[in-house]
């Protein structure tokens, strides 16, 4: 908070001082590097003095509104001698900003209003040099400006306001709450932070303690019933609580907390209620309550009779919600025998707070008379239900039972009987108006409808508006009217590698009857039929019957379907009995009794091969035509060892479809002829079979081919191709290039220096090295032929 213009004559007067305490203090604040600083416990021990260029701290005013710029102190250097030739240069934390310097005296000044709350100081560095030549006289100090405090911030209570508790009744001096208020000026320097609190609002009930703000109660028991809620007010004052100290304040809100500390209480002593006869049993018939002036779980009480002739007619409950005490009926009520009731009905408190013991007992007693109140009341019938019973079939008019009622009033009036037709099974039944026999209005079926449900009414000949009224059942006998059937449909299966006396199905029956007349059952099969050469049956004994086989094997190629005729009685009086048919399919199963099939199959299936087996089948099949295929690939793939003349030196290009021997492979296919037709000058064979025929001498084809037309040629060779019974099943391609008759000065082409003679020496190839080995060889191999 900033100073208010009240205290503005203060803040003069402490400039001033500043001012002053600054231009004699702080500018003689100098540590020499030759003065030893005095420690406590030891004396201080003086050199003589030299230069000092040392600087502990300089401290402004905080706050201040002056028009002028607030002097903090002066830098110097012994090595000014008041020339102006030392400059002083002020670096750091707002220097230039906040901070200026004059750089020829060294005083330092602060151009704005500054606030401790928010820096506290702050760290510059002051040097001095020769303003000439730039150079330092003095080495660069540190030194720290610290903002000092004033009081221009108020306590606040940051928690503000406050609500709490206490319990009533409570002794002098408890402890309510502790108020805290928190100062932002400097709590080291001066009171300005020094806190003290006060109660303005509140007393005289509630007190604070000046230093801790624990706030306490100040008066002896306190009574919520009397006063429930307490605004307090604190204030917190600084600067100790002098004059001239800013204060805050905030508002306590004080509830006091209920005690059972108030007895319930009745508010007469005597009370009398009214209560018709004609009271239903469990009915509440009337309320009570008893007063307390505490609340929640403190008010909270129990009622009960504690003696009276009522005791065993009547009850009574507590409700919750609003503490009363409901009294019920327990037993009904007739005037003709009673008339009134006198019960004492005690209200007592369930939760004490010993403490307060003495100002009971917390509980109180009232007496409560009833009056019972005479009224006309309907019939009342001898039972409350009935239960009757009529064999099923009966003929309409059969007598079912008879119901009684009487006038339970003095005048014992005539009763009349009627039936409630509220329902579509109230029809099927009468009732004599004057006797209450119940008759049967038409003929049951048990199966159909086993238990039928009435309401027989009762009034009073001489007032028809009393009606009571008694609900009335109805059993229907059974009689054994339902012969017995299958329980089901059965699917019987019997499979064709069935063996005699196996048992293919398990049958059961059901009878719509009760068990009295239908439970067991029996089995057979029909008498007035041929013995059954295929099946027969088997009565368990046990409501069950079992079909088993008569022979060996069956066919579905011969018969798929067979049917068998089942007689089934009852033990009913007297025992009926039905015929039913069992259909029973053949069909086709694995050797565990798993059904595989029931259908007719293909001629493998008959003949006894399964699934399993026919897939085996084929996948040898797969097999043997896979392991042909690769045989017969192989055979053709395979090829004879080349048969090639040692003494053939030209030339040849073979195509294969592996990898070939690279440079030193010259056993390949002669291409000369393909380049130059009258080169061809022999029959070429084909190299991968051995031919069987000698070769024509090149000299006599020589003459001839020279004269052969290039077409002609290409004729020949197609024509060669076409009828030689050796060339494989397979489609070739031959590229042949004719570049024409030789000149009259011959080819230069190395392909065709085969075919020429030629008195180079190829003796250097020799010297080439390795790579050329091989053709040296062939050249010297030629050379060697062409001398023999």
């Amino acid at each position: 908070m900033r100073i208010t213009s009240c205290i503005y004559p203060v803040l003069v007067c402490l400039c001033f001082v500043q001012r002053c305490y600054g231009a004699a203090h702080h500018g003689s604040i100098k540590v020499t590097r030759n003065q030893t600083k005095h420690i406590e416990g030891e004396t201080e021990v003086h050199h003589r003095p030299k230069r000092g260029w040392v600087w502990n701290q300089f401290f402004v005013l905080e706050e201040h509104m002056g028009p002028d710029p607030q002097y903090v102190g002066k830098l110097h250097s012994n090595s000014d001698k008041g020339d102006g030739s030392v400059k002083y240069i002020l670096t750091g934390e707002g220097a230039g900003t906040i901070f200026i310097i004059d750089d020829t005296t060294g005083d330092i000044h602060s151009t704005k209003s500054l606030d401790r709350e928010q820096k506290t100081h702050y760290v510059l560095h002051a040097q001095a040099i020769d303003r000439r030549t730039n150079k330092p006289l003095e080495p660069e100090s540190e030194f720290i400006i610290k903002v000092q405090d004033i009081n221009d911030n108020a306590p606040k209570f940051t928690d503000g306001p406050y609500i709490v508790t206490v319990p009533e009744m409570s002794e002098m001096g408890t402890s309510v709450l502790q108020v805290t208020a928190t100062d932002a000026d400097d709590p080291t320097y001066g009171n300005s932070a020094r806190v003290v609190y006060s109660i303005l609002q509140g007393q005289p009930y509630f007190s604070v303690d000046p230093k801790t703000g624990v706030i306490r109660t100040a008066l002896h028991n306190m009574d919520r019933e009397a006063r429930e809620h307490y605004s307090v007010v604190i204030q917190a004052k600084d600067m100790a609580g002098q004059v001239g100290g800013l204060s805050g304040s905030t508002t306590v809100n004080i509830t006091l907390t209920d005690v059972n500390d108030n007895p319930p209480r009745f508010p007469q002593k005597h009370y009398q209620l009214y209560v018709p006869e004609s009271a239903q049993v469990g009915s509440a018939v009337g309320k009570i309550k008893a007063n307390d002036a505490d609340t929640g779980s403190n008010a909270d009480m129990k009622y009960t009779i504690i003696n009276g002739d009522g005791s065993g007619v009547f009850s009574i409950s507590t409700d919750k919600e609003t503490r009363e005490g409901i009294l019920s009926l327990k037993k009904p009520l007739n005037y003709e025998k009673k008339k009134s009731y006198t019960l004492n009905i005690e209200g007592a408190n369930t939760h004490l707070d010993f403490r307060f013991s003495h100002l009971g007992p917390f509980k109180d007693v009232t007496m409560l008379k009833i009056i019972v109140g005479d009224v006309d009341e309907p019939p009342l019938f001898t039972m409350p239900s009935y239960v009757m019973e009529v064999y099923e079939n009966a003929k309409i008019g059969t007598p079912v039972g008879t119901v009684t009622a009487q006038d339970p009033d003095a005048a014992n009036s005539l009763v009349r009987y009627f039936i409630d037709h509220n329902t579509e099974e109230d029809r099927y039944f009468t009732i004599d108006a004057s006797t209450g026999t119940i008759k049967t209005a038409k003929i049951f079926d048990r199966e159909e409808t086993p238990w039928y449900n009435i309401t027989v009414a009762a009034s009073e000949i001489d007032n028809p508006g009393l009606v009571s009224h008694v609900p009335v059942g109805v059993r229907i006998l059974d009689v054994n009217d339902n012969p017995p059937e299958l329980a089901r449909d059965y699917d019987v299966v019997v499979c064709e590698n069935a063996k005699p006396g196996q048992v293919i199905q398990t049958i059961t029956a059901t009878d719509k009857d009760n068990s009295a007349n239908g439970a067991r059952f029996h089995f057979s099969l029909d008498e007035g039929l041929s013995l059954n050469p295929n099946f027969t049956l088997r009565n368990n004994e046990d409501n069950t019957a079992s079909i088993l086989t008569r022979r060996r094997r069956y066919s579905r190629t011969t018969q798929d379907t067979y049917y068998l005729p089942v007689l089934i009685s009852d033990g009913g009086v007297p025992p009926l009995s039905s015929s039913s048919t069992l259909t029973i399919r053949v069909c086709a199963c694995e050797r565990d009794g798993r059904v595989r099939t029931c259908h007719a199959e293909a001629f493998l299936s008959s003949a006894g091969l399964s699934t399993g087996a026919l897939i085996a089948i084929l996948l040898c099949i797969v097999i043997l035509l896979a392991i042909v295929v690769l045989f017969i690939t192989l055979r053709r793939s395979k090829k004879e060892p080349l048969i090639i003349s040692e003494e053939d030196v030209r030339e040849n290009v073979v195509t294969y479809d592996d990898e070939g021997g690279g440079e030193e492979d010259t056993e390949a296919f002669d291409i000369t002829a393909l380049r130059n037709p009258s080169a061809a000058e022999e029959l070429k064979y084909r190299r991968d079979v051995r031919p069987e025929a000698k070769p024509v001498s090149r000299h006599h084809l020589s003459s001839s081919l020279d004269s052969i037309d290039v077409q002609e040629f290409i004729k020949q060779r197609l024509a060669e191709a076409d009828l030689d019974p050796s060339v494989p099943p397979y489609d070739s391609l031959q590229t042949y290039a004719y570049e024409g008759h030789r000149s009259e000065a011959g080819s230069i082409s190395s392909l065709d220096s085969a075919t020429t003679h030629s008195d180079q020496d190829y003796n250097y190839l020799g010297d080439w090295g390795p790579e050329f080995k091989k053709l040296a060889e062939l050249y010297g191999e030629i050379e060697s032929e062409r001398t023999t």
